[in-house]
């Protein structure tokens, strides 16, 4: 868990709030926190969904894995350590951007159960979705376009998750994509579904 180092600080309240957001972009925000094997499909679905989303007129933004590494959190490793504060980083920026009335597809590995329930513990009630993009290795390992699991396995990559690492399942994911079986547009359409039955698109 993290401890503040700061002291002496107050939350600034704005005289916009967050319900007058959502109401002039009619729609509700949220996290879509999408986790799974490295090549289980999570950038390429929050991709795809995001287009679809914008052609529908809602107001989106994507926080990749790989994209965060460069800037947010360049500091960072992939020991157990600094994956648990990658994630904790990003569910506060997810949070800020949710606030904000925005839909944000927030795309990581996200291994450890524990860190991913401390995002869920952090924000609103229905603000974070969490879409299990379901893969096994093998399917992961047949669509490894970076090459990824073959230098795992060789040993080129400590700590790979599925390989060198653990992947702790979800218990209470809101969305289960299989992407053994499910398309890209399958998936898609079944997180859509999701935004429109439960609110979230006004």
């Amino acid at each position: 868990m993290n401890e503040s180092k700061s002291t002496n600080i107050t939350w600034h309240e704005g005289q916009v709030s967050r319900t007058d957001r959502e109401k002039m972009l009619a729609q509700r925000g949220c996290t879509i926190w999408l986790t799974g094997l490295s090549g289980s499909g999570k950038s390429t679905i929050a991709v795809a969904a995001e287009k679809v989303l914008n052609e529908m007129g809602r107001l989106t933004y994507i926080l990749d894995g790989d994209n965060i590494r460069h800037g947010l959190n360049s500091n960072l490793g992939f020991s157990p350590d600094d994956r648990t504060e990658n994630i904790r980083r990003i569910g506060e920026v997810s949070k800020l951007f949710t606030d904000a009335g925005l839909i944000v597809f927030s795309s990581f590995i996200s291994p450890y159960r524990a860190d991913r329930d401390a995002v869920r513990e952090i924000m609103g009630e229905g603000d974070f979705v969490e879409a299990w993009v379901q893969a096994t290795v093998e399917t992961c390992e047949g669509r490894d376009v970076k090459g990824l699991y073959k230098k795992a396995r060789a040993g080129e990559i400590p700590e790979f998750t599925g390989i060198s690492a653990p992947y702790e399942e979800p218990n209470k994911a809101e969305l289960l994509l299989d992407t053994n079986t499910q398309t890209v547009d399958e998936s898609v359409a079944q997180i859509v579904e999701y935004l429109k039955t439960n609110g979230y698109l006004g």
